[in-house]
């Protein structure tokens, strides 16, 4: 539960830069961090946004660790050198984006990774913003053995055809009867990518299929509102829906017993 913490209980987290095994086999790199104490934890996989694989990402999984999870975000654009988050990200977009195939690759082998550790309970949710909320409804309709997904304004999960492109050849949408897990959506009302019209229509396909999912929409806040280094955040909607996302993980992924444990 977001900022209940209690004041005389242990806390402790290590957290640092790792390679592992991403798509084809590719050496990638990726930030883990993780509570002190034996567990097991339940695992995250967050992938990273648009932006990069910045700073905001490694906080998040500090904060998913803080609250009792290994956070596990490959970095999707290793591939394309390395330097600045947002210029490395520039230099993905000028060549069509990263492919879906090699995102969907490096959460298997990020999927695989979190599940060796011997400090895990052997559940893994996935995570994502923007274009990683895209990359995480497409891993919980693509990847199997994952136990839960959040969306957060994943942009395009809605596509028309000619949006479409080699690196992205199928909207997500049209993946939905393959979506094997409970479905979280986080979305602001004020957003254009997607529009509240495109997440009616991803509601309306949810529907179709009976597939087990909650979205919670929000008035006065727009695309990224969790970004509080930007213009776009809104401090009250953020929070509410950081513990609906914690709320969520914590009902799938069993995440009280490790808690437990780590004390």
């Amino acid at each position: 539960m977001w900022n209940q913490l209690k004041t005389d209980e242990y806390e402790g987290m290590l957290a640092e830069t790792i390679v592992m095994p991403g798509h084809n086999g590719d050496r990638i790199h990726a930030y883990l961090s993780r509570p002190l104490g034996k567990g097991p934890f339940p695992g995250i996989i967050l992938i990273p946004h648009v932006p990069g694989w910045d700073e905001f990402c490694r906080e998040a999984a500090r904060r998913f660790s803080q609250h009792g999870y290994l956070a596990l975000c490959p970095d999707i654009y290793c591939r394309f050198g390395h330097g600045a988050p947002d210029e490395i990200a520039a230099k993905a977009r000028a060549t069509g984006g990263v492919a879906d195939e090699s995102v969907m690759g490096d959460c298997e082998g990020a999927l695989e990774y979190l599940n060796t550790l011997p400090y895990s309970n052997g559940k893994v949710g996935v995570i994502g913003m923007c274009s990683g909320g895209r990359h995480a409804y497409l891993a919980a309709c693509k990847v199997s053995g994952l136990d839960a997904a959040v969306d957060c304004w994943g942009g395009r999960v809605v596509a028309a055809k000619e949006d479409l492109t080699p690196a992205q050849p199928v909207a997500p949408i049209d993946y939905t009867s393959e979506l094997d897990c409970p479905l979280l959506g986080i979305f602001g009302n004020d957003d254009q990518y997607p529009t509240p019209e495109q997440v009616d229509l991803h509601e309306e396909e949810l529907k179709k299929y009976g597939k087990d999912y909650t979205f919670h929409r929000y008035d006065g806040a727009g695309h990224g509102f969790w970004y509080y280094h930007t213009p776009m955040y809104r401090p009250q909607q953020a929070m509410d829906s950081w513990q609906k996302v914690f709320d969520f993980f914590g009902e799938h992924l069993g995440l009280k017993k490790g808690l437990e444990n780590a004390r």
